[in-house]
Formats: structure tokens, sequence, C-alpha cells
């Protein structure tokens, strides 16, 4: 766990589990081992304080949640390196260095771990954005916990990966979380081929982007950047392209960047800036306004700055919402001949 992070996402990582019981990254099968978490374990794992043995060897870590969510409340403070997060609760990413919805993990264990955590009176000062690549059992726990008469907190965002057109079921399966209210997120991180995403897109609230990183990634197009963003627009959906990877492409060009995964927006081509937040963000509107465009930048000698835009609290029953949803139907309908094509290019919020 750390109380900062160069994740550009978030502010904070908190880890109740270490370890996985393994994923389309990290497979002994097919020898697949890319897996980020994974891989720090092989080399972290059994030598440093915190680490399970092996990534294979899931442990647990009660105690982590209840530390982190006494760290300071973030609401209204600027985020100078991530203008994008200014004004919001301090955003806790759980579970980057695992899966704690690994099948060895008991609902018993997730309810006081992490459910009673983000609801006690210190963790209510902070959004909690849970990650899986399991949301068919973050489904399970949220109907179990329903069966309970516990409703899934409205500050803990569902959230689930996607990194091919095979894992893309796992957005419908994400729908089942919680209630109409809660926030549901894809990380479609590590991209590495195309992906024509599904029906479920109007009905989840934000999707993150990046390319993959490390010697041996594959491509990413600068094209995909803009083919979900596009589709996100259009179904009302925030969008946060986080990095563009070690192996960029525009078409059959490489392109080529100081930071080795890319992640670096100033550094980026100006049709693929763009870092957005959900709408409905539970929090106090007193305390919406953020900075989602603040940064200022030189370009043939003449000095633009980048329009302070506040954020929106929308709820995600809104008028706007229901709008955006049959916007959405509605054009889907028009375009059934052209199934899986991108959208046309446009221009939103962004650098």
């Amino acid at each position: 766990m750390a109380i900062s992070t160069s994740i550009q996402w978030c502010d904070s990582t908190c880890n109740p589990t270490m370890g996985c019981d393994g994923c389309e990254l990290w497979n002994e099968a097919t020898g697949e081992r890319t897996c980020y978490a994974g891989v720090l374990h092989s080399r972290y794992g059994g030598k440093t304080k915190g680490y399970s043995p092996t990534f294979d060897q899931l442990t647990f870590w009660p105690g982590r949640m209840a530390a982190a969510a006494k760290w300071a409340d973030l609401k209204g403070t600027a985020r100078p390196d991530k203008p994008w997060l200014d004004g919001l609760p301090r955003l806790i990413f759980v579970s980057d260095m695992s899966d704690a919805l690994s099948k060895t993990v008991s609902f018993d264990y997730l309810r006081q771990e992490i459910i009673e955590t983000v609801e006690s009176p210190n963790g209510q000062r902070h959004c909690w954005l849970w990650l899986t690549k399991r949301p068919s059992r973050m489904a399970a726990l949220s109907e179990h916990l329903a069966a309970q008469g516990v409703q899934w907190p409205s500050n803990l965002w569902a959230g689930t990966s996607i990194t091919s057109q095979k894992t893309l079921r796992r957005a419908d399966e994400l729908l089942r979380v919680g209630q109409d209210s809660t926030i549901r997120f894809l990380s479609v991180e590590p991209q590495r081929e195309k992906i024509v995403f599904s029906d479920a897109l109007p009905r989840v609230d934000w999707v993150i982007q990046g390319g993959e990183s490390g010697r041996t990634a594959r491509p990413f197009d600068l094209s995909w950047a803009t083919c979900l963003r596009d589709q996100c627009r259009a179904a009302g959906t925030a969008y946060f392209l986080k990095q563009l990877g070690s192996h960029v492409l525009r078409g059959s060009e490489r392109i080529r960047f100081k930071d080795s995964h890319a992640g670096n927006w100033s550094e980026w081509p100006d049709e693929v800036k763009a870092r957005e937040m959900p709408k409905s963000i539970p929090v106090p509107p007193v305390i919406a306004p953020i900075a989602t465009r603040t940064e200022q930048e030189e370009k043939g000698g003449v000095q633009i700055v980048a329009e302070r835009v506040p954020l929106e609290v929308v709820p995600v029953g809104s008028k706007a919402r229901r709008a955006a949803l049959k916007a959405w139907e509605t054009r889907r309908r028009n375009q059934q001949d052209h199934k899986g094509a991108c959208l046309p290019h446009s221009t939103g919020v962004g650098m």
C-alpha cells in the first residue's frame, strides 16, 4: 500500500491481499508472465516486507484498509501533478498488486476488511476504486451483501479489467454489481489488440485506457485511443487515457517518447490528450470545481492557457444520463450496418 502513487488516475493504493490466482496476464498453462504485479513479486517476493512469497501464493493483510482510511482527506485540494483530480476526495486504488476476489478469499473477509472499512467514518471521506478481473465474483459478493440487507457503498467504485476482445464479457458481468447509483469503471489496460466495445458502455461511468509497457510490449495504435474516446463521448461515459505504452504506432509509423511508458501527456499528439473523471462522483456539490484542463503549453512561441472547467456532479439516474443512453441506443439502430466501426473524430474535454 502507498499513500502516494505515480498511477495517473488515483492518489493512493491499498492491498488487503497480495498475490493472485492468475489471469490472462499471469498464466502458468500458457507461460504468460507479463502482469506488472507478478513481475514485481518475482523481484521482491519473499525478500521484501509486505509481499507474498510468490505471486501465485495469495496472502492476507488485514488492517491495511483501516490504516488507509485514516489518511488525510483530500477533498477541495489541488494536485499539481494530477490536475484532473483537483478538488476530489482521495481516490484509493484497491488491489493494484493482487486480485482480492481470487477464489481463496472469503466473502466474510471482504466484508470485514473492505466493505466495513469503506463505510466507516474515516472510510467515507475517500473514494475507493476496486479493480478485479473477476467481476462475476464481485457481483456474487454484491448479491451476498444484498441478501443480508447490506447495500454496496456509494463511495466504493466497481471496476474490471479488459485486455482483449475475449475479456469484453467482463463489462456485462460488472453491471450486476451494486445499485443503479454505483460508479462502475473499465480499465482497458494493457490493451493489446483492437477491441470492439459492447452495448454495456453507456451503463459504465468511466473508462481508463492504456497501452502495454516493458521491453516486450505489444503495439498500441493511436487510432485505438481516438476510437474508444469517441465511443465513450457518444455513450456519455468519461474517458481517461492513462498511457500509450512502450510500443506506440500511428499506422505503420513507430512513435517514440522520452517517458518509457508514454504516460507523460505533455509528449502526446494533441488528438489523444484526454483525461476525464466520472460525472457522478458522490461528493457534495460545494467541492465539485476541479481543474480538468490547467496546464500551459508553448507552441510556436504562443502561450496557450487551457480553460479551467468545473466538474459537473450528475447523478446516474439524471436526465443527462438518460439522454445519453437514449442517444446511444438510437445511434446503434442507425448504424447497424457499420457494427464495429469507429466513430468520427470529435473534440471534447481534454488537453
